[in-house]
């Protein structure tokens, strides 16, 4: 009996181990700056008249997870505030100028990782809330928002055209936030401008071996 449950013990160790998730003990940092350019974050502000969309390209930051722990994954995710772009050029310069995001004060938009809620495997993948502080034109607030967190085991090779190799983790959320709440143009009518913008991010960094 003893010889069996220590050969399950054993068996359920291996498995564990050959999961993306249970392969390492130490913290690991992932940068999320991208030197292709792909990682990025989309934007849509639905309005009654008008629905406007957008991205942004300008993503860096790092995020340390501890597979371990993976609660206490901890960092921040960056926006070059000026890299926000719509199709419409004369739209696009009044966003970025002052009574909208006003970029020269506010170069950069923030979302500080404080840690992870209600974290839940599927397969390789985690699903958690994300607990932190967004940061949009010099305003800060408290917020938690969903996201899928897929760790990926050597396939930064993959990504990189075998320049480099390592791990990868890639980040998926899209939540919602009010313009209003940061100070973004509150006055706009919202018929045009909706008051709540959606924002999504799909982005991967890259923990280098």
């Amino acid at each position: 009996m003893k010889k069996q449950l220590a050969m399950k013990t054993v068996a359920m160790a291996l498995m564990a181990a050959a999961m993306p998730w249970g392969a390492v003990a130490a913290p690991q940092v992932f940068d999320f700056k991208d030197p292709k350019g792909v990682n990025h974050a989309s934007f849509k502000l639905d309005g009654l008249l008008e629905t406007i969309s957008g991205n942004a390209n300008g993503v860096s930051g790092t995020l340390t997870i501890d597979v371990a722990k993976p609660e206490a994954t901890a960092g921040t995710i960056l926006i070059e505030a000026k890299s926000l772009n719509v199709e419409n050029s004369a739209m696009r310069e009044h966003m970025l100028g002052k009574d909208w995001l006003d970029v020269a004060s506010h170069p950069a938009i923030s979302f500080t990782v404080a840690g992870l809620e209600g974290f839940k495997m599927e397969g390789d993948t985690a699903t958690a809330q994300v607990k932190g502080k967004f940061r949009l034109k010099g305003v800060e607030k408290d917020i938690r928002v969903p996201a899928k967190v897929t760790l990926l085991r050597d396939k930064l090779g993959a990504r990189s055209g075998g320049k480099l190799q390592g791990d990868l983790v890639v980040l998926r959320t899209e939540f919602t936030i009010k313009r209003s709440d940061f100070g973004v143009n509150p006055k706009a009518p919202t018929d045009k401008v909706s008051d709540e913008v959606l924002i999504s991010l799909a982005i991967a960094g890259a923990s280098p071996k």
